[in-house]
């Protein structure tokens, strides 16, 4: 369980799951009215954060800059919707319905909100207190809430005020981000073709061609060695050269596989919904002012 002056430490920050998967960012922490202890946190998830779901703090702890928490990242997706924004206090059921989600005895928790603690107002990082006694509160940073028998909570932004016979106005705001997906998968394969290469190379034979000389004074006496009439033979080896094939294997060059980075811009489409507020009745004398929303 995380002590109050760590509650500064926890808002805002990464929030991770028993598997170090980060579920989302810490908004918001409630008190226990009854010992003003850290109770609950609220983690926002989603895309756009957009989605805020409550967390035992009981067994969390602050690790460096986030916090961590005994549950799994689906888990805590998948826990009961409450209205954060609903007066900021978290009735009987509402806790009842998380505690039995999250597996802990409703009698369990009522017992340790009854063990002797520090009672009183519940300090947020300086600027915000929440409720003194009742089921669970909620500590923040700027603004109080909470009163006694149900559950304070104050957000790091929101500031409880009357409002008298005011009237609030509010609209939607579009928020754009991008994720990465997988498109394909590119890889390189090496397979062995056969081909038929032609080259011309010289080769060499020998042929046989019959020299006749006459009988002169220099080759009379080897003429004449011989019988005069008589068979002979004479034989001659002819050679030739033929083409011979070898193949060796040589490296021509390296292949990999790289990937670009192109920017692209794109035009994402959306519907926004705004209040607009009109005056009804006779008219007043009241200037309007054209930039204040009011329907015409």
């Amino acid at each position: 369980m995380i002590a109050q002056e760590q509650i500064p430490t926890v808002l805002d920050h990464p929030v991770y799951d028993t598997e170090g998967k980060k579920i989302g960012d810490a908004k918001h922490v409630f008190l226990d009215d009854a010992t003003g202890r850290p109770e609950w946190v609220t983690v926002k998830t989603g895309m756009f954060g957009t989605n805020e779901s409550f967390v035992p703090i009981k067994d969390a702890s602050v690790v460096s800059d986030h916090l961590e928490v005994p549950y799994s990242k689906d888990r805590v997706k998948g826990a009961p919707h409450v209205d954060v924004d609903g007066g900021g206090h978290l009735d009987a059921s509402e806790e009842q319905r998380l505690y039995e989600y999250y597996g802990i005895a409703w009698d369990e928790a009522w017992q340790r909100a009854n063990e002797p603690g520090d009672r009183g107002w519940a300090r947020g990082d300086g600027d915000g207190t929440a409720g003194a006694a009742g089921t669970a509160g909620l500590a923040g940073a700027a603004g109080t809430a909470g009163t006694a028998g149900t559950a304070g909570m104050t957000g790091t932004d929101d500031t409880a005020a009357p409002l008298g016979d005011a009237m609030t106005r509010s609209e939607e705001r579009m928020h754009v981000g991008t994720e990465e997906v997988e498109t394909g998968h590119v890889r390189l394969r090496k397979y062995v073709v056969t081909e038929e290469v032609q080259q011309t190379v010289p080769v060499r034979h020998e042929e046989v061609r019959v020299v006749r000389e006459p009988i002169t004074d220099a080759n009379r006496g080897e003429a004449l060695s011989g019988p005069e009439i008589s068979e002979a033979e004479h034989e001659v080896t002819l050679h030739e050269e033929r083409p011979v094939v070898e193949t060796r294997a040589v490296p021509v060059e390296r292949v990999r596989l790289e990937t670009d980075e192109v920017t692209e811009e794109e035009t994402v489409t959306g519907q926004v919904r705004k209040e607009r507020i009109e005056i009804e009745g006779e008219d007043t004398g009241v200037a309007r002012d054209p930039g204040d929303g009011l329907g015409r």
